[in-house]
């Protein structure tokens, strides 16, 4: 695995780009003068936490014969705010699954992810706790 990173402004903007020439613009959030025009590296971290376990929920149902017709999450880190490095020391995941099908196979799909499957998680876990709730047809389970 590899990607490129080249700075765009004279400021920290910077451009990644995965060798399939997919592209994402990173930036500093917290500067504290000019427009944030880009995803910091702590957000694109729990967005990789989303992705991945929602790849793995989608993929574990589909070898059931199950295609969820809604998945959504929301990813909330929590940081030692002012230690440097300002680690995540939790990770808070809400799933929001729509389909028909059962509460236990949702529960199953998104467990063998994050405790098996979820490289993203799997990586993050030393240093946090990751906890997720599902609700699936607008019920939490």
């Amino acid at each position: 695995m590899k990607i490129a990173l080249e700075r765009v402004n004279e400021d920290y903007l910077f451009q990644a780009t995965n060798p399939n020439g997919h592209q994402i613009l990173l930036d500093n959030k917290s500067k504290t003068s000019g427009e944030v025009q880009g995803i910091s590296p702590m957000e694109l971290l729990l967005m990789g936490v989303a992705g991945c376990s929602s790849i793995d929920i989608v993929a574990i149902l589909n070898k059931q014969k199950i295609n969820p017709t809604s998945l959504k999450m929301e990813v909330e880190g929590l940081r030692h705010e002012g230690a440097v490095p300002a680690l995540f020391y939790q990770i808070e995941i809400a799933i929001y699954l729509e389909g028909d099908f059962s509460a236990g196979k949702a529960k199953r799909a998104a467990q063998l992810s994050f405790d098996k499957y979820c490289s993203v998680s799997k990586t993050l876990e030393p240093t946090a706790k990751i906890n997720h709730r599902i609700i699936l047809n607008g019920e939490a389970i």
